[in-house]
């Protein structure tokens, strides 16, 4: 009997030990030199720019949709146009944002000036799904809190999605790093 506990235990450990890898292959930290430079530079959780990268692209710098976004953060030219002036960055192109430092140097940058703006995480993903312009009517209207609490509200299902995808990424991404 003492030795089925034990092998019962063993087996348990087994399992957990293999979950955790199994999510780590799922829930990978791809791009760790660029994440962890940037994020730290704008004093924003890395394992918060992993979540939003795995919502974005899936770690695929290839990436690009149908409205434009491009890259492992989905930055769209005109806006990482307008940060790369910030940051002095010159001819910022498509093919530019499709580089893994350019584009989370670009999408880190962009994500802090949000949380600057709305001092608040959920508002800063709405928005940068969204964009500003959606968040600040809902804001005025209601509709949003300005604590970010009632993301249920949001009238865009994909931009819902999104913020519930990113917040989940983040959870699982906490758990297993």
């Amino acid at each position: 009997m003492k030795k089925l506990i034990i092998i019962f235990i063993i087996l348990i450990a087994i399992l957990v030990l293999l979950r955790v890898q199994v999510l780590q292959i799922i829930y990978p930290q791809k791009y760790s030199e660029y994440v962890e430079k940037y994020a730290i530079e704008h004093e924003l959780d890395p394992l918060l720019i992993y979540s939003i990268i795995k919502a974005e692209s899936n770690f695929k710098n290839t990436a690009k949709s149908n409205s434009g976004a491009i890259g492992l953060m989905q930055v769209m030219l005109s806006t990482a146009q307008e940060i790369g002036i910030k940051l002095e960055i010159e001819n910022i192109t498509e093919e530019k944002l499709y580089e893994p430092e350019t584009n989370i140097r670009i999408g880190t940058t962009y994500f802090k000036g949000l949380l600057e703006k709305y001092n608040n995480y959920n508002l800063a993903l709405i928005a940068y799904n969204a964009g500003m312009g959606n968040l600040d009517s809902w804001l005025e209207q209601g509709i949003i809190d300005d604590q970010g609490e009632n993301i249920d509200n949001i009238p865009f299902p994909e931009t819902k999605n999104y913020v519930k995808k990113i917040l989940q990424n983040y959870q699982v991404y906490q758990e297993i790093y």
